[in-house]
């Protein structure tokens, strides 16, 4: 029950965290982790995706308070309450996030964070196959252990979702991990053999094999901090409230939901708001709990004239034969997350770098698993990548066992409604393209006859849904910003001893899906906990197209 560092959470960045920090041999390390075993096939099967994130068994089940701008619906907001956290229960898709927003954090106060910092990382943490797809490996790294692979492309439809994307005067790219994010083409994901890689395959099954890495399946209440520094962590486990003494440091790596939850019951956050709650302020931290960003995304849908999607296996029948081969031989549809062509691109002249998103999947479904009524169909899930709206994070109430108060304030800001809209004619625009000719049926939804800014407007109140990209609630930035939470080298400032490294400390979402800049954070997070040396900046230019002031594409 005691160790040098105490990690609050297996996920994405404490998964990273506990193998880099216990690889030397010189340091213990305890995980705390409350969820059990990632052991079973629907979170090891990659197309069984859709399941782990709605099970109770996987998924704390948080869901927003009311969304003012959405109608009043109450969001869904899965995080992983398992062994790899939301590692294991995401759509694995891996993406770095564009260069820019990296430097963007820089400017904004993360200093040595921005992307020439961090790409020396994301080489460190990866293990990339291209499967002969095109990429220069010259951009990725090839022997972390973060397997980072790219779907057959089977189907005909994913060639021409990228066709189309040309068609319409877009860019395409081998690689949008690479040197060059905006366009079309391939996409990546963390796969590998057929199974999901999560952060509890890549890195926490082997460290955990070390004599000085263990984990403590507990509940955790709250950093104990005593004097204004961190000596440990209160949890719960079997009825009983114990102690995990941290002899150098805890870390908190609990999600951008948990993350602020737990800082807030230690006495960590704006003081009035724990006032109110009866908690006694350690450190008065007023950005502790805001900040909060997400991605919100819409599913276009198109019926197919030609019975080739995924909806073939949408029966009792076709799902046992894609499970029982995937069970047997880790080979077949089931050993895909079947989102293999995506898009970056930018949604007007003078956007330098791409801020609308696109997954493509050959099939009309939603992420809880309801298939179309219309039967054969394919989708883009598309949204905008930095809406200027924001959130928070509150606690309901002192007892730890309480879900916190969540408030995304999805669409608050009238450029979040104006992008939206500009996502669908975008979409509409490119399934419209001679390379959907021959696959082309009737638009399922949003159908033809929405077409007014109003109208549209209204679809998108009613069916934009999360993308699960939460962040930014414990913002990294200078010691003497009021709002930050965390310095550049992750400390939480005001406590000793304490730190807190996952995508609560981003000062801005980035681009795309978030698994790939939590681990990254986590590793990175560990050379700054040990006092290494950080790794070399790389020199390194991304790509940004010549003619980003002028036009669109």
């Amino acid at each position: 029950m005691e160790a040098d560092f105490v990690i609050i959470g297996s996920g994405s960045a404490g998964g990273a965290l506990a193998s880099r920090l216990s690889e030397d041999g010189q340091h213990s390390v305890i995980v705390l982790e409350f969820g059990g075993t990632d052991m079973g096939p629907f979170i090891q099967m990659p197309a069984a995706l859709s399941y782990p994130m709605n099970m109770k068994m996987y998924d704390w089940g948080y869901e927003s308070d009311p969304e003012p701008h959405m109608g009043g619906r109450r969001m869904h907001c899965p995080r992983g309450k398992v062994i790899g956290g939301s590692s294991s229960i995401n759509g694995m898709v891996y993406v770095r996030g564009h260069a820019r927003d990296f430097d963007h954090w820089a400017e904004s106060g993360a200093d040595g964070w921005s992307y020439a910092d961090v790409l020396p990382y994301y080489k460190r943490m990866e293990n990339w196959h291209s499967g002969g797809h095109g990429g220069d490996p010259v951009w990725r790294g090839t022997d972390g252990p973060l397997h980072v692979t790219r779907g057959k492309r089977a189907n005909p439809l994913y060639k021409a979702f990228v066709e189309a994307g040309a068609q319409a005067g877009y860019e395409t790219t081998d690689d949008y991990n690479g040197e060059k994010q905006e366009g079309f083409g391939p996409f990546e994901q963390t796969v590998w053999k057929g199974r999901r890689w999560s952060t509890a395959n890549a890195y926490l099954r082997d460290a955990l094999k070390r004599p000085n890495c263990s984990m403590i399946q507990c509940f955790a209440r709250k950093v104990i901090i005593e004097e204004g520094r961190a000596s440990g962590v209160e949890i719960e486990r079997g009825g009983n409230i114990e102690t995990v003494t941290a002899r150098r440091e805890v870390i908190i790596s609990a999600s951008s939901i948990n993350s602020p939850k737990i800082l807030m019951l230690s006495g960590v956050g704006p003081a009035a708001h724990l006032a109110e709650h009866g908690i006694d302020v350690v450190a008065d931290r007023p950005g502790v709990g805001q900040n909060l960003q997400d991605h919100l995304e819409l599913y276009i849908q198109q019926a197919c004239t030609q019975p080739i999607t995924l909806f073939k296996y949408w029966n009792l029948f076709g799902k046992a034969a894609l499970g029982a081969q995937w069970l047997f031989t880790k080979t077949g549809l089931g050993a895909t997350n079947n989102f293999e062509s995506t898009g970056f691109i930018r949604s007007k002249a003078g956007v330098e770098y791409p801020d609308i998103q696109f997954h493509f999947l050959p099939m009309a479904v939603r992420y809880d698993g309801q298939a179309a009524a219309e039967g054969h169909g394919f989708q883009a899930h598309v949204g905008p990548m930095r809406s200027p709206s924001r959130g928070r994070v509150a606690l309901n109430s002192a007892d730890p066992k309480d879900a916190p108060s969540i408030l995304f304030n999805y669409m608050s800001q009238p450029e979040d409604w104006e992008d939206f809209r500009r996502c669908i004619r975008i979409t509409r625009e490119i399934f419209a393209q001679k390379a959907f000719d021959p696959y082309r049926g009737v638009a399922i939804q949003p159908r033809d006859t929405v077409q007014s800014d109003d109208e549209l407007d209204a679809f998108i109140r009613e069916n934009a849904e999360s993308a699960y990209h939460p962040c930014g609630t414990a913002k990294m930035g200078r010691r003497d910003d009021p709002m930050a939470v965390v310095d550049p080298d992750c400390r939480v400032i005001g406590v000793d001893n304490l730190r807190l490294a996952d995508s609560s400390i981003f000062p801005r979402i980035t681009n795309g899906n978030l698994n790939g800049p939590s681990i990254m954070t986590g590793e990175k997070a560990a050379d700054h906990i040990l006092g290494r040396d950080l790794l070399p900046a790389s020199n390194q230019e991304p790509w940004i197209n010549p003619r980003w002031r002028e036009s669109d594409r």
